[in-house]
């Protein structure tokens, strides 16, 4: 039987460090699951013939029966899960579409829990769930309230389901980065160069992720700088950590 990972959101920052990174560990395949068809061409010339890339949408449920129908059909020992792909954006809630809405909210919270669910039947002892939640998660963040809501979400579900495994050798590990130099992150905002403190490498985050993976830790945070912040708000009126929130984006932000 062959053993696999299944990487999605696989041609971003962190998901591309992901698959490079994952590569180390004994697997036959990787199955980088994205939406650009020819970024997965160069993530497979790079890598090499392990990658076997998978054009889905997970917003959609189609996109997680391909998925679904190749492990049906294939039968491997998915090794790692690694729930990575996710949508988000800076902004009042005044400037989302409802398309918009209901795409991050499928994006970042269904596609998880379903490939959760598909792939938990294809897992043994030693297999690992990595959901890459977010620092956001720790409490609501206004003018991103929606994506920081799906990842407190995501965060919630992924050290639940934890506990539930407990007994059959699968682990879940949220991973709650603070701010990751990778593309997603604008680099202005209405003519604004945006300031973005505790910034760490995507590189960082997936070896740490890795590391804590495999001492079984439900929560993977990967700098002092996040460790503080998760401490923070546990202790501090949220009120007051919103207040600050607010006080340092709202330069950016049209209101």
């Amino acid at each position: 039987m062959k053993k696999i990972a299944i990487i999605t959101g696989a041609t971003g920052g962190i998901g591309n460090e992901f698959v490079r990174q994952i590569l180390q560990y004994e697997l036959d395949e990787v199955w980088a699951i994205g939406r650009n068809e020819m970024k997965l061409k160069e993530l497979c010339n790079t890598y090499g013939e392990k990658i076997v890339s998978v054009t889905a949408d997970l917003s959609e449920i189609s996109g997680i029966e391909k998925i679904e129908k190749m492990l049906s059909e294939q039968r491997p020992e998915v090794r790692f899960l690694i729930n990575n792909a996710g949508l988000a954006k800076m902004a009042s809630y005044k400037e989302y579409t409802r398309e918009e809405i209901i795409r991050m909210i499928d994006m970042n919270c269904k596609a998880p829990v379903l490939l959760c669910n598909v792939c938990i039947p294809y897992m043994k002892t030693g297999s690992n769930i990595l959901n890459v939640s977010s620092a956001s998660a720790f409490q609501p963040n206004p003018y991103i309230n929606l994506y920081a809501a799906s990842k407190a979400f995501e965060r919630s579900y992924s050290r639940a389901l934890n506990v539930e495994l407990m007994g059959t050798g699968i682990t879940v590990t949220a991973v709650c980065p603070g701010w990751v130099d990778t593309e997603l992150l604008p680099k202005e905002l209405n003519g604004k160069t945006v300031k973005f403190p505790g910034i760490v490498t995507a590189e960082r985050v997936v070896r740490t992720a890795l590391r804590d993976a495999e001492k079984k830790r439900d929560m993977s945070v990967c700098s002092l700088y996040v460790k503080c912040q998760h401490m923070n708000v546990k202790f501090m009126p949220q009120r007051l950590v919103m207040k600050i929130w607010t006080s340092a984006i709202r330069k950016y932000i049209r209101e």
